[in-house]
């Protein structure tokens, strides 16, 4: 079930209007026609019950060759952006229904905001989760002041419980979709960077198939300054907006999951208003790699003490990957959107990370198996200055000659420049070094 509203009329109706991109002098007054005057509703509606997150310069500026501006949307209290259309959301909606209550079948970023702002409004929400959910997902759920429900085993099941329930009892089903209403509160995030960071050149927005975040803040930006670049940056494992934009309509890409690590990013297009908006007013959109976003995360874990998911990492990966070079020397702003990370799920990122950050490399030789020699590697990972993190010995599978031993030795270095050192030290001690390709 869909919130429709006159809002969503009157954004079907200018649609149609919108000019093309070179046509600047217009572009400002369709905006307006379309949402400019919502967003701002928005904004006035939602300042307290949302933060006003910082837009702070970040020590990664000099390292890319920009100024960058970190908007720090995980700090918002559910660490998604998501509040800020989905507390517009509850807040439109008619006292009847407020008091029913509303409903929601996933563990997503978007229940969360639900589960949070509606039991702050007071009203009865209901979320729905498959048994398979994370268990600290369902806690906070729960924290919040949710009544949560664990049904079925996929998705599907939650969501088809939810909609029964909501049919029985007068709630209202709500999923996350593109309402002008949703849209205008994402697109609050627009004005904030606006009125923070002065002389922008450039506003970096998570993209894929939940596109509303991107194409609510262009609307809200392109109206206050044409010439401020809008760019979407999405993953190349689901490059869901970019194919739906080159189709024209809201594809649905089969090579989508549901790992929690893309989260949002992966998902499918979810409504033709984000889309068509996004293909009006949105300069550029570019894919990373898996790679990339975690590099990212690990830069702005290192740098601006940031613990971020993908989703909240991936606008800073296409600075990272140089997949916009004609940003350099401009000012920029980047939108961190989430930090919903699983602790499971960042230990293994950030090992990742580093191992493709050439910072953690594994290399084995074979040495005589007798008093010493161990020593001497030591010593040399020591004047090399290299962190041992890991050292196993191996004598029973040696096929090499009888007395040795092959050693087996995990090392974190400073940087590729520091890894390049250490290999051609010990190449040159142990000439027989087999070192571990990542």
């Amino acid at each position: 079930m869909k919130i429709v509203s006159r809002n969503e009329e009157l954004l079907r109706e200018a649609l149609s209007c919108i000019p093309q991109p070179s046509s600047r002098a217009s572009l400002a007054s369709c905006n307006k026609l379309i949402r400019f005057e919502d967003i701002s509703a928005a904004a006035f509606k939602i300042q307290c019950g949302v933060q006003k997150t910082p837009c702070m310069y970040s020590r990664l500026s000099k390292q890319y060759g920009m100024e960058i501006y970190l908007k720090k949307e995980f700090l918002q209290y559910t660490g998604s952006v998501k509040e800020r259309g989905v507390l517009y959301l509850l807040m439109s909606l008619p006292q009847e229904q407020q008091r029913k209550g509303v409903i929601v079948a996933s563990d997503s970023n978007f229940s969360m905001a639900v589960a949070y702002h509606a039991a702050e409004l007071r009203v009865p929400v209901f979320v729905i989760v498959p048994t398979s959910t994370a268990p600290a997902r369902v806690r906070t759920c729960r924290d919040y002041g949710a009544m949560v429900i664990s049904y079925g085993t996929a998705a599907k099941d939650a969501q088809l419980h939810a909609r029964r329930l909501a049919q029985e009892n007068g709630y209202l089903y709500l999923e996350e979709e593109d309402s002008a209403v949703y849209l205008s509160g994402l697109g609050t995030v627009g004005l904030e960077i606006y009125e923070q960071v002065p002389k922008l050149d450039a506003v970096i927005f998570p993209a894929g198939g939940h596109c509303g975040l991107l194409a609510g803040s262009a609307a809200a930006l392109k109206h206050l300054n044409p010439h401020i670049s809008v760019i979407g940056v999405e993953s190349e494992s689901f490059p869901v907006l970019q194919q739906s934009l080159k189709a024209g309509h809201p594809t649905d890409d089969q090579a989508c999951n549901n790992h929690h690590f893309y989260g949002d990013v992966s998902g499918v297009c979810f409504g033709s208003n984000s889309l068509q908006l996004t293909g009006k007013l949105v300069d550029k959109v570019v894919a990373v790699r898996e790679e990339d976003i975690l590099i990212s995360m690990l830069r702005l874990l290192e740098y601006e003490r940031a613990t971020v998911d993908a989703e909240g990492a991936i606008g800073l990966a296409a600075l990272v990957a140089g997949k916009l070079p004609e940003l350099k020397g401009k000012r920029v702003a980047v939108v961190i959107c989430s930090g919903n990370l699983e602790l499971h799920l960042l230990q293994q990122c950030m090992a990742r990370a580093l191992t493709l950050d050439n910072r953690v490399c594994r290399f084995s030789l074979v040495i005589s198996d007798c008093p010493g020699d161990m020593s001497k590697l030591l010593e040399i990972l020591a004047r090399e200055e290299a962190r041992v993190l890991d050292i196993k010995q191996e004598r029973t599978f040696v096929t090499s000659e009888l007395f040795t031993v092959e050693v087996i030795c995990t090392v974190e270095t400073r940087d590729k420049i520091h890894t390049a050192q250490l290999r051609n030290a010990l190449l040159e001690r142990y000439p027989t070094t087999a070192w571990t390709e990542r």
